[in-house]
Parts: C-alpha cells; structure tokens; sequence
C-alpha cells in the first residue's frame, strides 16, 4: 500500500473507527435490546463484554492492518506468509469481505428507511398520529417494494460516492465534518429529551440493575451487542488499520473508541427512552422503538416533527459512517489485487451489495411468507441474511484473536502496541483464550437449536482449541514464544 494513503491528521483513524462503530447498531438495536432486557441488568453485561471481548479483539484487528499495511484480505495473505503459517489464516480477510458485502446490503435497506421518516417528519404527514396510524405507517413503507428501493438506492449511492473519491478527498474529510456534526446533533436531541421527556424515568430504566429482569437469552444478546457494536470481523477496522501513521498507540485509541461508542450509545438510549417514557408509551417495543414508538413520542412534544426530522437525519449520518467502513475493505482489496480504479471497485461492490439487498427488499413484502428461502430454511431473505453475519463476524473475529495472540511475535507486538510488558502479557492472555471462548457464546445466537447447557462445553472446547493452536503455532512458528 502506498504510503500516500496513510491518514494525514492523527485523530482522523479514531474519527473512521468511531463513525464504523457507532450506527444503527447504536441509535436503534442497543435501545429496543435494552429495553427488551432489563435496561441496567443488560448494560452491565454489554460493558463487562466490551472489556474482555471488544478491547482486545480491537487491538488485535488494527494491530494485524497496521503491520500488513494492506486490505484484510491482502494483508491476511501478506502475515500468513512472512509468518510461515497455513495459508487457511487467510480466510480472515475473505470471511470479512462476505461479511461486509452482506451487511452492507440489508443495512442499506434498513438505514433507508431514516430518509424516509426524514421527509415525513418535515412535512409533517405524522402529526397528531395515534398509534394505530403510526403502525401503519410503518407496514405500508415495508409494503412498498418501489419505495424501499429508491431509499436503497439513494443511501448505498451516497455512501458509494463518499468511498469513491478517495481516502484523503472522501473518507477522511467527510468524517472530518460528519462526526462532529453527528455529536452535537446527538447533544442536541438529548437537551430536547431533557426538557420534555421524562429523563428520570429513563435513567431509572437504562441504569437500575436488575439482574432478575435479564434472560439467558438477554445475556447472549447483550454479548452479541458488544461484539457487533465495534465492527469486529467485517474488516473495516483492519482496513482502517493499514492507513494509521505508526506513532499513533493503538491501545488508547482502542479505548478511546470504546469508551465514545459507549457514551454515544448511553445518550441515545437515554434520549430516546426520556421521549417514550414522556409520552406514556411503551419502551420495550422491539425493533419498531425507533419507527413506529419514537414518531409517536416525537408528535406529542412541542416543535417534535422539526426535531424528529434533525432525529432522523442523525441517524442517516450514523449510517452512512458505517457504511462507508464496510464498501472500504472490499474496494481497497480490488484497488491491489486488480489493479482497478477507486471509482470501478467501488462501483463494483456496490453494484453487488445494492443487488444482494433487493432480497432483503422483497422479504418485507412480496417474499415475506412465499419465497425460495421461506420454503427451504424456514426464513425470509432478511432473516437469513442477518444469520449469515451473526456466523461470519464471530468466525472472522474469532480467527484474528487467534492469529493476533498466536502467530505475532512478542517483538512485533510490543512494536505495534509500545506498552508495559504487564499490558502486553495480560492483552495475550485475553485475546488467546478469554476472547475467543467468548465470542464462541455469540454463536449460539446464530444457532438456536444449541440448548444453554451447552454453554460450558462449548466454552471449554474453544480453550482447548485454542491451547491446541498454540502448540500448532509454536511448530509453525517458533518466534511467537
């Protein structure tokens, strides 16, 4: 990778992981979670994880992007050899391109949506809804065919063109103005919540511990949510990675990024919650919080259709940060490995993502209960795309905890992360054997069929896989002693 591509302002890396981080897996799956299970009680186990699971793996993604200095998948094939480990480490980079291809292409679907709520807010046709118009509201968008393939479309295009016009002119100075924007209109929505919303009430609902409240179920979700929030496995981190300048500490910003995707999903779940609470409606709603409960909140506040619609428009801007970190692994790959423009790889992943996503597009209406997929699996197209990801993401994550803590030698590491011995043993530590049992725990989410017993066993299995690729990459690999 040239040395051109490196990010030209040092915060500009956290600024890319925090827009790749904080999404619709912030501004509406971590509210209807929490709010399904317990509020605190499901908080406690999301931060728990975050430490032991998200901090190391988000070392270990960045760590492997900035010593390959290439795309995931290039990068995985460039370790693999200078390393003398089996070629099959290399699937982390493949199983992080599927993934990013997939999600891309539902969370476009879903993100358009926000455009959506955006114009009917500004125009106002939600005002003085009850809940039953509300409800509709929403069903008739998901009926729509045409409609949600005009909001696919302008969203996976606007995100296409940011990516497309570089790292310097598009990524890094349309975050440059994004994010801070995005904060202070999450600051904004917060005030608003404050003043006429029920904060009390969100408070005691978001921070109160409960454990009670919290299902096994709750618990995997939680974990799930962790380990989601951050983008682990899809590669935009590891993609990110290979443009940091090298004096940059990995281990700060790793935590800086936690900690504000943390706060960021803390506030919006706050301000959200104040609004429902404040407008007696129910907050344990599921994924219809943020499109049929909240508009419902937002038209019974004063001036609320003008602030639904900047509401939306945050949540537009959160989505199309993450967007653009899941076309970037993808499109860098096909820059280096075909010698491709910027714009053609980037028309290229795209063009497939937009055409994976007309699935998730008809699974909402002329799919949703007759379709090849609902035939032969017993799921919509939507539903299984988002169970391919809930496999490939812990899978990929699960193989850069291993490579990471395993084939890297203590030299490059501790050049990689310029730490204390006693941070770079207890990092090993995490990343070889906690994180991976761990993040075999988000599988069971992926596989309903396995029964919580099983819990332990599969924990202990993964640790003993794990020991038993050590030895493995000890034989390969000596140095990594």
């Amino acid at each position: 990778m040239s040395t051109n591509n490196i990010w030209t302002h040092k915060g500009t890396f956290l600024l890319a992981a925090v827009g790749s981080a904080v999404g619709l897996g912030n501004l509406w799956r971590f509210p209807y979670l929490a709010g399904e299970n317990g509020g605190g009680a499901f908080l406690l186990i999301y931060i728990v994880t975050l430490c032991i699971v998200g901090v190391p793996i988000l070392i270990a993604e960045i760590l492997l992007g900035r010593s390959s200095r290439r795309s995931p998948i290039m990068g995985m094939r460039f370790l693999s050899r200078t390393h003398n480990a089996s070629r099959a480490w290399e699937s982390i980079g493949w199983l992080s391109a599927a993934a990013a291809l997939i999600i891309l292409s539902f969370y476009s679907v879903i993100a358009g949506w926000a455009l959506h709520y955006t114009w009917r807010m500004l125009t106002g046709a939600l005002a003085n809804a009850d809940a039953e118009l509300a409800s509709s509201s929403f069903q008739s968008l998901l009926a729509s065919p045409s409609l949600l393939t005009l909001y696919h479309t302008l969203f996976i295009a606007a995100s296409g063109l940011i990516v497309g016009l570089g790292v310097h002119r598009g990524i890094e100075n349309g975050l440059r103005l994004m994010m801070p924007a995005l904060l202070a209109i999450l600051v904004v929505i917060l005030a608003y919540s404050v003043m006429h919303g029920n904060m009390p009430a969100a408070v005691d609902f978001l921070l109160t511990l409960q454990l009670s409240d919290l299902s096994f179920e709750g618990w995997l979700a939680a974990m799930g949510q962790s380990f989601f929030t951050l983008s682990l496995g899809m590669g935009a981190l590891m993609a990110y990675g290979a443009y940091m300048p090298g004096e940059i500490s990995l281990s700060r910003t790793a935590l800086a990024i936690v900690v504000i995707d943390t706060v960021v999903a803390l506030i919006a779940g706050l301000a959200i919650f104040a609004l429902v609470f404040g407008a007696s409606l129910d907050p344990a709603e599921g994924p219809g919080l943020m499109f049929i409960t909240l508009p419902l909140a937002f038209v019974e506040m004063p001036g609320g259709s003008l602030v639904g619609a900047v509401f939306f428009i945050l949540v537009l801007g959160a989505a199309i940060s993450s967007a653009i970190s899941m076309i970037e692994p993808v499109a860098a790959f096909l820059v280096e490995r075909f010698d491709l423009t910027r714009a053609q790889s980037v028309t290229a992943m795209v063009i497939a993502s937009w055409t994976l996503g007309l699935l998730t597009v008809f699974s909402f209406n002329v799919w949703s209960s007759d379709s090849p997929f609902h035939d032969l699996l017993g799921i919509n197209a939507f539903q299984l795309m988002e169970l391919l990801t809930h496999i490939l993401m812990p899978l990929g994550g699960l193989m850069v905890a291993l490579f990471a803590g395993w084939a890297l030698t203590h030299g490059e590491i501790m050049k990689e992360l310029r730490t204390s011995e006693g941070w770079l043993h207890t990092w090993r530590f995490l990343v070889r054997f906690i994180s991976p049992a761990a993040v075999a725990f988000v599988f069971l989410r992926a596989i309903p069929q396995i029964d919580g017993y099983l819990l332990p066993l599969i924990g202990a299995t993964v640790i003993v896989g794990a020991f038993a690729a050590s030895r493995i990459m000890r034989a390969e690999h000596p140095r990594s002693r």
